[in-house]
């Protein structure tokens, strides 16, 4: 690599960085000290002895989260005005533009990497046009997934690739860790006929693994680890993201003009949400959104952090500084690593490398949980990998930067035990107050000597805590308004406004639902009760099952019932404060069971509620998707009954299944001991002679997986006599011939 001489102005770069974060911390630390000192006055004279030290401590920690919040929407709609923020990693193909020298030497770089990361965007052609590609894998771990949703998005991205003109620098990777038979059978063919449909021989690829080792990471590893070094980038998809291929060219691209950058992050929105609170959820992200990711752009910098998906990595430092470690001690907290995004982001860091946000970028999406119950089973697993962190904060060689992005994930879900507690505590202490009759307040505080009542204290506070948490939508609303057709992009001013509203109402009302359960999350991951990886629902139902529901939701509301009856015998005069938990709590259940209905969330799109522009004005990509069929036709070719072992009877049965199937496998026959080969043997005769259902899910899974079996399985079919099979087989069989004759 070319290494360039340093500019003469990195040191102002330099200083450019420490002004925007000083400037971060200056904001939430002043915030942060008025709030705790109104609080601190409040409370001192009250007579709880050593509570009143833990209850300004616990008050202070969630001013700091909440001013933090606020801090990243007030400067991230700063720098959205005027002509924009001129340090956006996208500034280096317009025209014109200049990426301001990186961030000079830090601690730990070298001077090779830190004269990679200051190249300056000078030298850059003036056309986007004549910046050339390089080889991309776009790849996509998926693990018993929609089948169909899955190729859908492929094809629709291939499709979207294709019209660019660049689709010849991308390949595209199905990398499988699905241990559902009928799954893995369907993504098969689905491959096969997604290669036919789109002339992609040699553009597509399908790897289903043997082992599902270490999940997601470990199935992104064995891709690096096989074709890696064959590619200079790595597009990662989920199963439900998007990415149209003008982003896709623009990022490749991006990285080009930037070799000292190893991951640049779009910020998906939400899409394509059914339900009423998956549509909530992607109105508000995509209203909220673009002033918090300008936010975090602001002060990250090339010290951003990776999300796991929807990014594009550079491989060559990928494979060489992201092994994931394995963590002292048992899981949940030790052992292989959950959340291995964060992880890889902060190791590439400690290397030297940048890891960028594209906060303007457009065509990045994915879809979100269709229900709070989904969202709560989605969160279970993110706070036990955001709990891991905890053995990494002091772990040597992490830039400060790497440390504070585990803190914070490690406190998006701690701060609900924090702020749960603090509701606790508070009301067992006026309950205290109610049963023995003392004043609250028997001392009068230092705002008494100024003439201010403790009420008036109360409401100031009360006042800047709700300016903290709902400035930020004001202002995102503004930032909207501020741009030409901004409104009407989301139906028009009045729908803008009403949705809004009722998305403060039910974001309130949920709040505590979530405190809840993350609680629980926190202290189930510290009492060595991990959280096993299942298939997120990422499709809405018109009527969740009253028994989930309340499974789900029945403590919620025991418990707040239960709080609003002591409130009400005990401490009367403190119900209206804590209304807005209470009824969440109280209200849980009816609250998930209609916000889960794809019947209220369609009603509200007629209506013009919770829009979102790639709802009324829809782009090309968008827009095929949702054309897509939602069975595929490769479904309707081979038509067998319906039944937990249909993929593998279609496997052993339908000739051209079985031949892909095969084509597919590794014959390792060869390599199998003799007690191996007669335990696939017995559980063969065992299959052909019983019928599938007499097999455990391991066995047949086993099966599957041993080529030589597949063939033996196939042919003895065909050749034994009905009456020497099993009644499955031979129903599957009568169907089969009277399909032909059909």
């Amino acid at each position: 690599m070319k290494e360039e001489t340093f500019p003469s102005d990195a040191p102002v770069a330099a200083s450019r960085i420490t002004r925007r974060r000083m400037a971060v911390l200056t904001f939430v630390v002043f915030t942060t000290a008025v709030m705790t000192m109104i609080m601190a006055d409040l409370i001192w004279g009250m007579a709880m002895r050593g509570w009143n030290g833990v209850m300004l401590a616990m008050f202070a920690l969630l001013s700091s989260l909440v001013a933090f919040g606020a801090s990243q929407a007030l400067f991230g709609f700063i720098s959205r005005r005027g002509s924009g923020d001129s340090c956006q990693i996208g500034r280096s193909l317009s025209e014109g533009g200049r990426r301001a020298p990186g961030d000079g030497m830090r601690r730990g770089e070298t001077e090779t990497a830190a004269r990679r990361s200051v190249a300056t965007w000078d030298s850059l052609p003036p056309d986007e046009e004549s910046v050339p590609l390089a080889p991309t894998a776009v790849v996509m771990p998926i693990c018993n997934e929609d089948v169909d949703r899955v190729y859908a998005g492929l094809k629709a991205i291939y499709r979207s690739l294709a019209r660019t003109g660049q689709l010849a620098h991308f390949d595209f990777f199905i990398l499988s860790d699905s241990t559902d038979p009928d799954k893995w059978i369907a993504e098969e063919i689905a491959w096969a006929q997604a290669g036919r449909e789109l002339d992609a021989r040699g553009k597509l690829f399908y790897r289903k693994r043997r082992l599902g080792t270490n999940k997601k990471a470990g199935n992104v590893a064995d891709f690096c680890r096989r074709w890696g070094r064959r590619y200079r980038y790595m597009v990662v998809l989920d199963a439900d993201s998007f990415l149209s291929g003008k982003t896709l060219v623009q990022m490749n691209r991006l990285m080009e003009c930037n070799a000292g950058v190893a991951i640049l992050q779009t910020a998906p929105a939400l899409f394509r949400g059914e339900t009423l609170y998956a549509r909530i959820q992607q109105f508000a992200m995509r209203l909220y959104g673009p002033i918090f990711v300008a936010g975090l752009n602001y002060w990250q910098q090339g010290e951003g952090n990776y999300w796991g998906h929807n990014a594009i990595i550079r491989l060559a430092p990928f494979i060489e500084h992201c092994a994931l470690p394995r963590l002292p001690g048992r899981e949940p907290i030790g052992g292989k690593i959950l959340s291995h995004d964060f992880v890889e982001a902060a190791l590439l860091r400690r290397a030297g490398w940048e890891v960028w946000m594209l906060p303007d970028a457009e065509g990045s999406y994915e879809e979100g949980p269709p229900t709070l119950i989904d969202t709560a089973k989605r969160d279970r697993r993110w706070c036990q990998g955001n709990m891991q962190h905890t053995l990494l904060l002091l772990a040597p060689g992490l830039p400060p930067i790497s440390r504070i992005h585990f803190l914070l994930g490690i406190f998006a879900y701690v701060a609900s035990l924090v702020w749960l507690v603090s509701l606790v505590l508070g009301t067992l202490l006026l309950v205290g107050f109610g049963r023995t009759g003392l004043t609250w307040m028997p001392n009068p505080g230092f705002a008494a000597t100024l003439g201010l009542k403790p009420e008036i204290q109360a409401t100031v506070l009360l006042s800047i805590t709700l300016l903290l948490l709902f400035g930020p939508k004001i202002l995102a609303v503004i930032d909207l308004f501020l741009q030409p057709g901004g409104a009407r992009r989301f139906g028009g001013v009045g729908r803008v406004l009403a949705g809004v509203f009722l998305e403060s109402l039910f974001s309130a009302l949920q709040a505590p639902i979530l405190m809840l359960w993350h609680s629980k999350f926190v202290v189930m991951t510290l009492l060595g009760r991990g959280v096993r990886w299942l298939t997120q629902r990422r499709a809405g139902e018109e009527r969740l099952p009253w028994a989930e529901l309340l499974h789900a939701h029945a403590s919620h509301t025991v418990i707040g019932l239960a709080w609003a009856l002591l409130l009400e015998h005990a401490a009367p005069r403190m119900l209206p404060w804590l209304a807005p938990v209470l009824i969440g709590l109280i209200f849980s259940i009816p609250l998930s069971a209609l916000s889960s209905r794809v019947r209220l969330g369609r009603a509200t799109r007629r209506r013009g509620l919770f829009c979102i522009p790639e709802e009324l004005a829809p782009p090309e990509e968008l827009a095929e998707l949702d054309r897509m069929p939602e069975t595929s036709p490769v479904e309707t070719e081979v038509p067998l009954e319906a039944g937990p072992d249909r993929g593998l009877v279609r496997a052993i049965l339908d000739p051209y299944i079985n031949a892909l199937h095969l084509c597919l496998l590794r014959d390792r026959s060869s390599q199998q001991a003799e007690e191996i080969r007669q335990y696939f043997e017995e559980n063969r005769e065992k299959l052909l002679r019983e019928g599938p259902s007499q097999l455990a899910a391991k066995e047949k899974l086993a099966l599957l997986l041993d080529a030589e079996s597949v063939y033996w399985l196939h042919r003895e079919l065909w050749r034994r006599r009905p009456s020497d099979l099993g009644a499955e087989w031979q129903l599957a069989l009568d169907w089969n011939r009277r399909s032909r004759m059909a």
